[in-house]
């Protein structure tokens, strides 16, 4: 009988080492990821749909404008869909930094936040848009990057990327 209860002593061990270590593995994860919002949908090429703690909210992204999908009077647009397609493939399901602007307001008029969006790479997804010709630079409003942005523009608008090349 002593056997077998230093077997279950050890057994009870190792499960509580493992438990341990499982946890202390998740809570590192987790530490990862602060800051870091779930994007559920792509609701066009400029703007998302994240899990912000359990509500669900709007971004739009700064200083940019994607042609049009879902329009009333436009209709869909030239590179619009495309434009989508891209925002979807690369941040659909998967986790961003939201970053507002000092010089924009928070909201725009259809209560969307406003935010600079950041892959967990790192990678700034306004500039990408703009950058690969997927999006114009949006200039009607103060933003702190508008000169850099306006700069990919006229580059991908110079390399006839994207948009550039297929829409007149």
């Amino acid at each position: 009988m002593r056997k077998h209860s230093w077997r279950i002593i050890i057994l009870l061990i190792l499960i509580g080492v493992g438990v341990l270590f499982a946890f202390q593995r998740y809570q590192e994860n987790r530490k990862a990821h602060v800051g870091y919002y779930h994007v559920i949908r792509v609701v066009d090429g400029a703007t998302i749909e994240v899990d912000m703690d359990g509500n669900l909210e709007k971004v739009r992204l700064i200083g940019v404008d994607t042609p049009e999908t879902h329009h009333p009077d436009k209709g869909v647009e030239c590179f619009g869909q495309l434009a989508s397609n891209y925002t979807k493939n690369a941040l659909e399901g998967k986790s961003v930094r939201l970053e507002s602007d000092e010089t924009n307001q928070n909201r725009d008029r259809y209560q969307r936040l406003l935010r600079y969006v950041y892959t967990e790479q790192g990678e700034l997804w306004n500039r990408r848009l703009i950058a690969d010709g997927y999006a114009h630079a949006l200039t009607a409003f103060p933003f702190t990057k508008m000169k850099e942005f306006k700069e990919l523009e006229k580059n991908a608008m110079i390399q006839s990327k994207g948009l550039w090349s297929a829409c007149n």
